[in-house]
């Protein structure tokens, strides 16, 4: 299957057992200011985890196109990318685990295709000390689904990412107990980092096995909950029973959900056997234009072109709910993605504007199953072009100016100085710099905040000055 493909039929079965397939949220949360991006598809529905009724039912789908710019330093690598869909299913008060985890089981192994043997789970240890018990409930029911199945059922107690690092996988081995830094869901990213009120609970990740030949040995064993690259995490149910108190305790809710999310990307990868995410037909179209433009190989430029993908796909999604390149906030982010892949994109010998031939493409590959993508097109094409012509005349004369600074030790100062006489972002200047092998200062964060305010400070005086007039009290 491709990822156009599964989407589809995911939405589909789920349909067939009872779920309602609900719109997508924007990329931009509407009243919720705590997050730029929606980045999971249970960010929209918080409200209804936590007992509001939802006016679609019980049982809800979607597949939510999400952005994680916080990811955008591990782009570059087979996985990792800052805009992705998340296949999404949730059961407000229904269905609990056995439903759950039958059903997205099947999905992957009965509609999707993939080989069950290489299917791994993982479940919750438990937390003695906030009152949480051991999940044995969900690795039982694993248990049975593998044995259904004809498939090796052990299951082993690992703690913490760190010791599955120096344990590895046994023989025979195939559901792994974890601690709350790993299989344990909440928006703090672990259990002691559940923020307060917010909902929570165990969850039981299930991740693709792509063979030992893939495990980088530098991360020490092969274990599920490596980041060596054997396996890779494709979908997480989390069965959402709790909240934490004000006094940082957790307390069970009035009612069980199930939040299960799952990344199309991945399981799209797992369905055509490689553990590259940019060979599945959402992102490889993209890859080959810059093959053409380029006159370069993925296998010579594979970084550089891998972040060129990811960067203007996800500029394109923002651009489709509304962003605009900016300095701030949802458009500062937007407007480093697309700055970032024309400075990669002359590292790749591309020295004419390239937008106008990638961003079709990419809006292609979307339009039969987003409509808003298809409507917006040519808006979207008109709004990248015209920030790809001019940013790449502040790129020249910033390149220019940072390459005199060979053999020096570029400090936060030149950043600042870089940022204000040439337009050139900082984080720009940093990974330019790293890329030229330009030694860059350790504290180069500090002294370039410091020569910001003194350069607000010297703005602010101004104003003062010509809001009183000038000196001796002569009219301005």
């Amino acid at each position: 299957m491709d990822a156009h493909e599964i989407r589809n039929s995911y939405l589909a079965f789920l349909e067939k057992n009872g779920h309602t397939v609900i719109d997508r949220a924007p990329l931009v949360p509407r009243g919720d200011t705590s997050t730029l991006f929606n980045g999971s598809g249970m960010q929209s529905l918080l409200p209804y985890l936590l007992g509001d009724e939802h006016p679609a039912g019980k049982r809800l789908t979607d597949s939510q196109p999400c952005v994680r710019a916080q990811d955008i330093d591990d782009v570059g690598d087979n996985r990792h990318t800052t805009f992705f869909e998340m296949l999404g299913n949730w059961s407000l008060g229904d269905y609990f685990k056995e439903t759950q985890i039958r059903q997205f089981f099947t999905f992957l192994v009965d509609v999707v295709g993939l080989d069950p043997s290489k299917i791994y789970v993982t479940c919750f240890i438990g937390d003695a000390a906030n009152g949480i018990p051991r999940d044995d409930e969900a690795a039982s029911i694993w248990a049975t689904v593998f044995g259904e199945r004809g498939i090796s059922n052990g299951i082993a107690e690992i703690g913490s990412q760190a010791d599955g690092d120096a344990r590895g996988v046994k023989p025979g081995e195939r559901i792994f107990f974890y601690d709350g830094g790993e299989n344990w869901w909440s928006r703090g990213g672990s259990l002691e980092g559940t923020p307060i009120g917010d909902p929570c609970g165990p969850d039981s990740e299930v991740f693709y096995d792509f063979g030992p030949d893939k495990q980088d040995a530098s991360y020490g064993l092969a274990h599920p909950a490596s980041d060596g690259g054997q396996f890779m995490e494709i979908g997480n149910q989390v069965f959402m029973q709790y909240r934490r108190l004000d006094d940082g305790s957790f307390e069970e809710l009035a009612r069980r959900n199930v939040d299960f999310g799952g990344g199309l990307e991945r399981i799209a990868a797992a369905s055509v056997g490689s553990d590259d995410v940019f060979r599945i037909s959402l992102l490889w179209p993209i890859i080959e234009t810059l093959q053409t433009l380029s006159g370069r190989t993925y296998e010579d430029e594979t970084a550089s072109m891998r972040i060129i993908a990811d960067h203007l796909r996800g500029a394109t999604f923002l651009a489709v709910d509304g962003v605009r390149p900016s300095n701030k906030e949802q458009g500062y982010v937007m407007r480093r993605l697309l700055r970032r892949a024309i400075r990669l994109a002359l590292s790749l010998g591309i020295s004419e504007n390239f937008f106008a031939g990638v961003v079709p493409v990419i809006a292609d590959l979307y339009a039969s199953d987003y409509p808003e993508v298809a409507a917006s097109r040519d808006e979207v094409i008109a709004v990248l072009v015209k920030e790809e012509n001019s940013f790449r005349r502040t790129l020249e004369g910033g390149l220019a100016a940072l390459a005199l600074y060979e053999g020096q030790t570029l400090t936060g100062v030149d950043v600042f100085r870089l940022s204000d006489t040439h337009g050139f972002p900082k984080e720009l200047s940093v990974e330019e710099a790293y890329r030229l092998g330009i030694d860059v200062a350790p504290d180069w964060e500090a002294s370039f905040a410091e020569a910001l305010e003194e350069q607000r400070a010297r703005s602010r005086g101004a104003t003062r000055l010509g809001a009183a007039g000038l000196p001796g009290g002569a009219p301005a």
